[in-house]
Protein backbone atom coordinates (compact mmCIF):
# COMPACT_ATOMS: atom_id res chain seq x y z
CA UNK A 1 0.00 0.00 0.00
CA UNK A 2 1.61 3.17 -1.05
CA UNK A 3 -0.88 5.57 1.27
CA UNK A 4 -3.25 5.62 4.17
CA UNK A 5 -5.45 8.39 4.27
CA UNK A 6 -5.54 8.79 8.10
CA UNK A 7 -8.79 10.48 8.89
CA UNK A 8 -10.16 11.29 12.53
CA UNK A 9 -13.61 12.24 13.02
CA UNK A 10 -16.08 13.50 16.39
CA UNK A 11 -19.44 15.37 15.42
CA UNK A 12 -18.89 15.96 12.24
CA UNK A 13 -22.26 15.16 10.22
CA UNK A 14 -22.53 18.14 8.27
CA UNK A 15 -18.87 18.09 7.34
CA UNK A 16 -17.87 14.18 6.64
CA UNK A 17 -19.53 14.17 3.00
CA UNK A 18 -17.33 16.76 1.93
CA UNK A 19 -14.21 15.38 3.72
CA UNK A 20 -14.98 11.76 1.92
CA UNK A 21 -15.50 12.72 -1.28
CA UNK A 22 -12.30 15.16 -1.50
CA UNK A 23 -10.16 12.03 -0.55
CA UNK A 24 -12.19 10.03 -2.67
CA UNK A 25 -12.36 12.64 -6.03
CA UNK A 26 -7.93 11.74 -5.58
CA UNK A 27 -6.61 10.74 -9.22
CA UNK A 28 -3.73 8.71 -8.31
CA UNK A 29 -1.35 5.87 -10.10
CA UNK A 30 -1.49 4.55 -6.86
CA UNK A 31 -2.76 2.00 -4.11
CA UNK A 32 -4.63 4.12 -0.72
CA UNK A 33 -6.45 3.61 1.65
CA UNK A 34 -8.96 5.35 4.00
CA UNK A 35 -8.43 4.77 7.38
CA UNK A 36 -11.30 6.52 9.51
CA UNK A 37 -11.29 6.98 13.22
CA UNK A 38 -15.19 7.25 14.51
CA UNK A 39 -15.14 8.15 18.12
CA UNK A 40 -18.75 7.43 18.72
CA UNK A 41 -20.39 10.42 17.68
CA UNK A 42 -23.53 11.64 18.92
CA UNK A 43 -24.85 12.64 15.50
CA UNK A 44 -25.06 10.94 12.42
CA UNK A 45 -21.35 10.87 11.76
CA UNK A 46 -20.96 7.28 12.14
CA UNK A 47 -23.70 6.15 9.95
CA UNK A 48 -23.21 8.02 7.25
CA UNK A 49 -19.49 6.20 7.63
CA UNK A 50 -20.95 3.40 7.42
CA UNK A 51 -22.92 4.06 4.69
CA UNK A 52 -19.83 5.00 2.68
CA UNK A 53 -17.80 2.19 3.74
CA UNK A 54 -20.20 -0.56 2.19
CA UNK A 55 -20.13 1.66 -1.07
CA UNK A 56 -16.18 1.35 -1.04
CA UNK A 57 -15.56 -1.98 1.17
CA UNK A 58 -11.92 -1.86 -0.95
CA UNK A 59 -10.58 1.36 -0.16
CA UNK A 60 -12.01 2.36 3.43
CA UNK A 61 -11.70 0.84 6.97
CA UNK A 62 -13.77 1.88 9.86
CA UNK A 63 -12.41 2.11 13.20
CA UNK A 64 -15.37 2.06 15.08
CA UNK A 65 -14.59 2.07 19.07
CA UNK A 66 -17.52 0.95 21.90
CA UNK A 67 -16.59 4.36 23.73
CA UNK A 68 -15.23 7.48 22.95
CA UNK A 69 -11.58 7.44 23.46
CA UNK A 70 -10.57 10.97 22.99
CA UNK A 71 -8.46 12.75 20.38
CA UNK A 72 -5.30 11.85 21.15
CA UNK A 73 -6.09 7.85 21.69
CA UNK A 74 -8.65 7.81 18.22
CA UNK A 75 -5.81 9.40 16.46
CA UNK A 76 -3.17 6.75 17.92
CA UNK A 77 -5.16 4.07 17.10
CA UNK A 78 -5.83 5.38 13.52
CA UNK A 79 -2.14 5.96 12.97
CA UNK A 80 -1.57 2.28 14.12
CA UNK A 81 -3.90 1.09 11.97
CA UNK A 82 -2.26 2.46 8.88
CA UNK A 83 -0.68 0.04 6.23
CA UNK A 84 0.67 2.53 3.76
CA UNK A 85 4.45 3.74 3.06
CA UNK A 86 3.11 7.22 3.60
CA UNK A 87 0.30 8.68 5.64
CA UNK A 88 -1.58 11.64 4.91
CA UNK A 89 -3.45 13.38 7.79
CA UNK A 90 -7.22 15.05 7.17
CA UNK A 91 -9.73 15.85 10.05
CA UNK A 92 -13.26 14.86 9.26
CA UNK A 93 -14.30 18.79 9.19
CA UNK A 94 -11.39 19.48 6.67
CA UNK A 95 -11.57 18.32 2.65
CA UNK A 96 -9.27 19.06 -0.22
CA UNK A 97 -9.75 21.13 -3.17
CA UNK A 98 -7.24 19.24 -5.92
CA UNK A 99 -7.69 15.81 -6.73
CA UNK A 100 -3.90 15.91 -7.84
CA UNK A 101 -2.99 16.68 -4.18
CA UNK A 102 -1.86 12.69 -3.51
CA UNK A 103 -0.24 12.10 -6.67
CA UNK A 104 1.80 15.42 -6.24
CA UNK A 105 2.66 15.19 -2.40
CA UNK A 106 3.60 11.15 -3.11
CA UNK A 107 6.05 12.08 -6.34
CA UNK A 108 7.86 14.82 -4.27
CA UNK A 109 8.95 12.74 -1.85
CA UNK A 110 9.49 9.44 -4.45
CA UNK A 111 12.05 12.26 -5.34
CA UNK A 112 13.00 13.86 -2.36
CA UNK A 113 14.41 10.50 -0.74
CA UNK A 114 16.05 12.63 2.47
CA UNK A 115 12.89 14.35 3.14
CA UNK A 116 10.35 13.02 5.77
CA UNK A 117 7.40 15.70 5.39
CA UNK A 118 5.43 17.66 2.67
CA UNK A 119 2.56 20.15 2.82
CA UNK A 120 1.35 22.39 0.70
CA UNK A 121 -0.50 26.19 1.13
CA UNK A 122 -4.43 25.71 2.09
CA UNK A 123 -7.41 28.06 3.26
CA UNK A 124 -9.15 29.34 6.06
CA UNK A 125 -13.18 28.56 5.56
CA UNK A 126 -14.32 31.27 7.84
CA UNK A 127 -18.06 31.32 9.67
CA UNK A 128 -19.13 33.55 7.34
CA UNK A 129 -18.28 31.46 4.39
CA UNK A 130 -15.19 33.92 3.61
CA UNK A 131 -11.76 32.58 2.57
CA UNK A 132 -8.32 32.97 3.77
CA UNK A 133 -4.87 32.26 2.62
CA UNK A 134 -3.07 30.05 5.10
CA UNK A 135 -0.07 31.35 3.99
CA UNK A 136 0.22 34.34 1.83
CA UNK A 137 4.02 33.86 1.39
CA UNK A 138 6.99 31.84 3.39
CA UNK A 139 10.63 32.67 2.65
CA UNK A 140 11.24 29.41 1.66
CA UNK A 141 10.34 25.79 0.35
CA UNK A 142 12.67 23.53 2.66
CA UNK A 143 12.20 23.95 6.51
CA UNK A 144 13.44 21.90 9.07
CA UNK A 145 12.56 21.21 13.34
CA UNK A 146 14.05 24.34 14.17
CA UNK A 147 11.51 25.89 11.80
CA UNK A 148 8.92 23.98 13.60
CA UNK A 149 9.96 26.14 16.84
CA UNK A 150 9.98 29.27 14.61
CA UNK A 151 6.69 29.37 12.64
CA UNK A 152 3.34 29.40 14.45
CA UNK A 153 1.69 25.99 13.24
CA UNK A 154 3.70 26.03 9.97
CA UNK A 155 1.45 22.78 8.84
CA UNK A 156 -2.33 22.60 8.34
CA UNK A 157 -3.29 18.88 9.48
CA UNK A 158 -5.20 17.98 5.65
CA UNK A 159 -2.02 19.45 4.30
CA UNK A 160 0.46 17.07 5.46
CA UNK A 161 1.90 13.88 4.70
CA UNK A 162 4.62 11.97 6.05
CA UNK A 163 6.95 8.99 5.32
CA UNK A 164 5.73 6.10 7.80
CA UNK A 165 8.14 3.83 9.90
CA UNK A 166 9.89 7.23 12.36
CA UNK A 167 6.86 6.88 14.84
CA UNK A 168 7.07 4.02 16.78
CA UNK A 169 5.51 5.00 19.91
CA UNK A 170 4.44 7.95 21.69
CA UNK A 171 5.29 9.03 24.64
CA UNK A 172 2.92 10.05 27.87
CA UNK A 173 3.02 13.49 27.70
CA UNK A 174 1.36 14.31 24.33
CA UNK A 175 -2.06 13.62 26.59
CA UNK A 176 -0.76 17.32 28.36
CA UNK A 177 -1.36 18.93 24.81
CA UNK A 178 -3.71 19.51 22.32
CA UNK A 179 -1.68 19.77 19.62
CA UNK A 180 -1.65 15.84 18.52
CA UNK A 181 -0.89 16.88 14.93
CA UNK A 182 2.53 18.95 15.72
CA UNK A 183 3.57 16.25 17.42
CA UNK A 184 3.42 14.13 14.57
CA UNK A 185 5.17 16.56 12.64
CA UNK A 186 7.83 16.93 15.64
CA UNK A 187 8.90 12.81 15.43
CA UNK A 188 8.90 13.06 11.58
CA UNK A 189 11.02 16.16 11.23
CA UNK A 190 13.58 15.36 13.76
CA UNK A 191 14.64 12.55 10.70
CA UNK A 192 14.36 14.79 7.21
CA UNK A 193 13.66 17.81 5.67
CA UNK A 194 9.97 19.60 4.97
CA UNK A 195 9.13 20.07 1.64
CA UNK A 196 6.69 22.81 0.59
CA UNK A 197 4.37 22.86 -2.08
CA UNK A 198 2.91 26.55 -3.14
CA UNK A 199 -0.14 25.38 -3.80
CA UNK A 200 -3.41 25.85 -2.12
CA UNK A 201 -4.55 22.04 -2.35
CA UNK A 202 -7.18 22.02 1.03
CA UNK A 203 -9.31 24.05 3.08
CA UNK A 204 -9.31 23.95 7.35
CA UNK A 205 -12.58 25.00 8.64
CA UNK A 206 -13.51 27.35 11.13
CA UNK A 207 -16.46 26.69 12.71
CA UNK A 208 -17.74 27.28 16.34
CA UNK A 209 -17.11 22.92 16.81
CA UNK A 210 -13.85 23.34 16.45
CA UNK A 211 -11.23 22.31 18.76
CA UNK A 212 -9.68 25.77 18.44
CA UNK A 213 -12.58 27.77 17.83
CA UNK A 214 -13.70 27.12 21.56
CA UNK A 215 -10.91 28.05 22.82
CA UNK A 216 -10.19 31.83 24.02
CA UNK A 217 -7.51 33.44 23.01
CA UNK A 218 -5.41 33.22 27.09
CA UNK A 219 -6.67 29.25 26.95
CA UNK A 220 -4.86 29.06 23.39
CA UNK A 221 -1.43 31.13 24.11
CA UNK A 222 -1.19 28.85 28.03
CA UNK A 223 -1.56 25.36 25.55
CA UNK A 224 1.45 26.96 23.46
CA UNK A 225 2.83 27.57 27.28
CA UNK A 226 2.46 24.05 28.15
CA UNK A 227 3.23 22.63 24.64
CA UNK A 228 6.70 24.55 24.80
CA UNK A 229 7.87 23.16 28.19
CA UNK A 230 7.07 19.57 26.45
CA UNK A 231 9.30 20.29 23.69
CA UNK A 232 11.74 21.45 26.84
CA UNK A 233 11.96 18.05 28.40
CA UNK A 234 12.41 15.92 24.91
CA UNK A 235 13.73 18.17 22.26
CA UNK A 236 18.21 18.12 22.05
CA UNK A 237 19.45 21.10 24.38
CA UNK A 238 20.64 23.09 21.00
CA UNK A 239 17.09 23.44 20.12
CA UNK A 240 16.75 25.05 23.62
CA UNK A 241 16.88 28.75 22.70
CA UNK A 242 14.55 28.43 19.88
CA UNK A 243 11.60 26.73 22.42
CA UNK A 244 12.47 29.90 24.79
CA UNK A 245 11.71 32.55 22.12
CA UNK A 246 8.72 31.02 21.35
CA UNK A 247 7.74 30.56 25.51
CA UNK A 248 8.82 34.67 25.86
CA UNK A 249 6.18 35.48 22.86
CA UNK A 250 3.50 33.71 24.92
CA UNK A 251 4.24 35.38 27.81
CA UNK A 252 4.78 38.26 26.45
CA UNK A 253 0.54 38.11 24.51
CA UNK A 254 -0.55 37.00 27.94
CA UNK A 255 1.21 39.94 29.45
CA UNK A 256 -0.38 42.46 26.67
CA UNK A 257 -3.95 40.55 27.63
CA UNK A 258 -3.97 41.17 30.98
CA UNK A 259 -2.41 44.43 31.23
CA UNK A 260 -5.46 45.83 28.56
CA UNK A 261 -7.85 44.43 30.78
CA UNK A 262 -6.91 46.42 33.22
CA UNK A 263 -6.24 49.24 31.49
CA UNK A 264 -10.43 49.32 30.36
CA UNK A 265 -11.07 48.31 33.82
CA UNK A 266 -12.23 44.53 33.07
CA UNK A 267 -10.10 43.33 35.62
CA UNK A 268 -8.99 45.27 38.89
CA UNK A 269 -6.19 42.42 40.27
CA UNK A 270 -2.79 42.80 38.61
CA UNK A 271 -1.71 39.85 39.69
CA UNK A 272 -1.58 37.55 36.10
CA UNK A 273 -0.17 40.72 34.46
CA UNK A 274 2.89 40.69 36.46
CA UNK A 275 3.36 37.26 36.81
CA UNK A 276 3.64 37.06 33.05
CA UNK A 277 5.59 40.26 32.90
CA UNK A 278 7.89 38.54 34.84
CA UNK A 279 8.38 35.67 33.58
CA UNK A 280 8.46 37.48 29.74
CA UNK A 281 11.51 39.68 31.31
CA UNK A 282 13.01 36.11 32.68
CA UNK A 283 13.22 35.42 29.60
CA UNK A 284 14.25 37.89 27.56
CA UNK A 285 16.97 38.34 29.82
CA UNK A 286 18.28 34.63 29.26
CA UNK A 287 18.55 35.23 25.34
CA UNK A 288 20.31 37.90 26.05
CA UNK A 289 22.74 36.15 27.71
CA UNK A 290 23.06 33.06 26.34
CA UNK A 291 26.10 32.11 25.13
CA UNK A 292 27.28 32.81 21.35
CA UNK A 293 29.31 30.00 19.66
CA UNK A 294 31.69 31.07 17.58
CA UNK A 295 32.52 28.79 14.46
CA UNK A 296 35.62 27.70 15.91
CA UNK A 297 33.34 26.42 18.85
CA UNK A 298 34.35 28.60 21.63
CA UNK A 299 31.98 30.76 23.56
CA UNK A 300 31.09 34.30 24.98
CA UNK A 301 28.48 35.54 27.14
CA UNK A 302 27.02 38.85 25.84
Amino acid sequence: MKVSVAMITYNHEQFIVQALESVLMQQVNFDYEIVIGEDCSTDNTRDILIRYQKEYPDKIRLLLPDKNLGMHDNLIQTLKACRGNYIALIEGDDYWTSPYKLQKQVDFLDTHPDYTICFHNALYLCHDGSTLEYHKALPQKVFNLEDLLLFNNLMPTASIIYRQGFIHEFPDWIYKVDFVDRIIQLFASQHGNIGYIDEIMSVYRLHSQGNWSQKSQVEGLLEMVNWCYCLDEYLDSKYQSKIKLLLSECYKQLAIIYWKKIYRRKISNNKEAIEYTNKYLALLIWNIRRPFRFRNGSKKYS
